[in-house]
């Protein structure tokens, strides 16, 4: 079987309400298409296609309802994930900040340990 059939076979498993509902819901503001087809367990590649074929005519969205409570979650997920990002970012700085302070404690320390406590610098 080649690459381009096994997609359209599973392209067919899909009726065109759910693929037109997929579109929808990745057409939502703040919402990632990886997002939509994580939380729909299908693959983004297959998802770009359908929204393409909705572009073009193919796949019909309008008058598709989307569950508002899918909607919600969907843009939940992607503020938890910008917070998380950011949240990542913050702690790898902590970790460099806290690297630096250490190695500058223990150069300090090898310093003194050389001038011995009984020497007085001039």
């Amino acid at each position: 079987m080649r690459y381009g059939q096994s997609w359209a076979q599973e392209d067919n498993a899909y009726d065109a309400r759910f693929k037109a509902t997929a579109v929808r819901l990745s057409d939502l503001p703040e919402v990632l298409i990886q997002d939509v087809a994580a939380a729909l367990d299908i693959h983004p590649f297959m998802l770009s296609r359908w929204r393409k074929q909705a572009r073009e005519g193919m796949i019909v969205t309008k008058g598709v309802k989307i569950d508002v409570t899918t909607a919600a979650e969907l843009k939940r997920l992607r503020e938890l994930e910008k917070r998380y990002k950011v949240l990542k970012e913050e702690h790898a700085l902590l970790k460099k900040a806290i690297r630096f302070a250490s190695d500058r404690k223990r150069r300090s320390s090898s310093l003194s340990n050389q001038t011995g406590p009984n020497t007085k610098s001039r």
